[in-house]
């Protein structure tokens, strides 16, 4: 799987990583907070998938929001595919 290979690429750049999927629906925001409050975060990369689709805005902003509420330390930043989220994370980094 593509999310599991960029995983990878996280470990081999040295970075603890870890990736949330989440859903547009009810259990978004539980899932979102639950991975966000784990640890305290450097970076939080928002993928394209989320942030590309135009019925997935409501989402997008709830996870911005959420991502300020409950990991204000952590730096927000945006991949452009799945295969690019490690560059993303180390723009910030």
């Amino acid at each position: 799987m593509a999310l599991d290979a960029e995983l990878a690429r996280f470990g081999e750049h040295g970075i603890d990583a870890a990736m949330s999927l989440i859903v547009f629906d009810e259990s978004a925001e539980a899932t979102l907070v639950a991975s966000l409050t784990e640890k305290p975060w450097d970076v939080v990369v928002v993928g394209g998938g989320i942030r590309k689709t135009e019925p997935l805005l409501p989402l997008f902003e709830q996870v911005v929001n959420l991502i300020r509420r409950h990991a204000p330390q952590a730096a927000i930043a945006f991949n452009t595919s799945g295969g690019d989220s490690v560059e993303a994370a180390q723009r910030w980094l």
